[in-house]
């Protein structure tokens, strides 16, 4: 099936590189919780149907187990790797940063990825755990073992510690984001800083945490473009310079979600949806260490 789409516009980033502003995530739907050995085709698949879609922001991480499917994918997607933006993230092996981010090349048959996160800042028992990390993160850079370094979960404090002593300051913070989690104070902080956000889960108010304030004035908005709730969701991201990632393993809804590139909402509606998102909170991941309460 052939589609054809506007292309993915770019987000330009703290240290003068470039992020597609929508990213597809290897995480959420194929994260493999058995044997990391055991190949998947299926998310093979996913990932080169993406890739053939024009999704050239891929998102991976050592705890989603899914990096040697993301290589092979890349490997035979036919897409050259200069055009392609691949990201990885660091968790289980943050006290050996170098050592995780050479493991992961080796999976994804890659010499370097454009964008490398550590993944949790709740491993840490101090600040100077997070700026002993983060000085690795600027010593695998300056090896040219990734163009580009940023982090993940954090919150403003674990922002704050890093950037007390970072030469490089991190060029964005992955979190979850959506109208019923907006992170006003944490956005606040990434704005002062020239830090871009990157957001995963941003369609969770019309999938985990519906039914919902927002479901019907989503509903009025996608009828008036003519997309769906998922792409009004999309959209009310990339408005705002977030970068969402998003997945799925369906083509026809892949394509779809790239249409967020033909419309722009308007600053009413922008607001109009924050407004309505404030009315509930759902933090659907990371809720204990945020010292959040469960989902509404």
């Amino acid at each position: 099936m052939a589609y054809t789409h506007t292309p993915i516009p770019f987000l330009k980033l703290n240290d003068d590189t470039s992020m597609p502003m929508l990213g597809y995530g290897t995480g959420t739907g194929w994260f493999k919780t058995g044997d990391e050995s055991k190949i998947d085709q299926a998310t093979i698949d996913g990932i080169k149907t993406a890739i053939g879609l024009g999704y050239t922001h891929l998102d991976g991480a050592e705890m989603y187990k899914t990096e040697s499917e993301l290589g092979i994918a890349i490997k035979e997607g036919g897409v050259p790797r200069e055009k392609l933006y691949v990201v990885s993230k660091v968790n289980k092996n943050v006290d050996d940063i170098e050592n995780a981010l050479k493991a992961s090349l080796k999976k994804l048959q890659l010499d370097y990825v454009n964008l490398y996160l550590i993944h949790i800042p709740f491993w840490a028992k101090s600040d100077e755990d997070l700026q002993r990390a983060w000085a690795t993160m600027e010593a695998v850079q300056k090896a040219g073992l990734t163009k580009s370094i940023g982090v993940s979960n954090y919150l403003p404090q674990h922002l704050a510690a890093t950037l007390k002593t970072a030469t490089v300051p991190p060029v964005c913070n992955q979190i979850e984001f959506h109208p019923y989690l907006q992170n006003t104070e944490l956005l606040a902080f990434h704005k002062q800083h020239n830090i871009a956000t990157t957001a995963y889960a941003p369609l969770t108010a019309v999938t985990k945490a519906s039914p919902g304030p927002v479901d019907n004035y989503l509903a009025g908005l996608a009828k008036k473009y003519a997309v769906s709730e998922g792409e009004i969701s999309l959209r009310w991201c990339i408005d705002q310079d977030v970068v969402p990632i998003t997945t799925s393993a369906k083509e026809q809804r892949l394509s779809d979600y790239l249409r967020t590139t033909t419309f722009k909402l308007t600053p009413v509606e922008m607001a109009k949806i924050a407004e309505l998102g404030r009315q509930k909170h759902y933090r659907g991941f990371w809720a204990a260490q945020m010292g959040d309460k469960a989902p509404a």
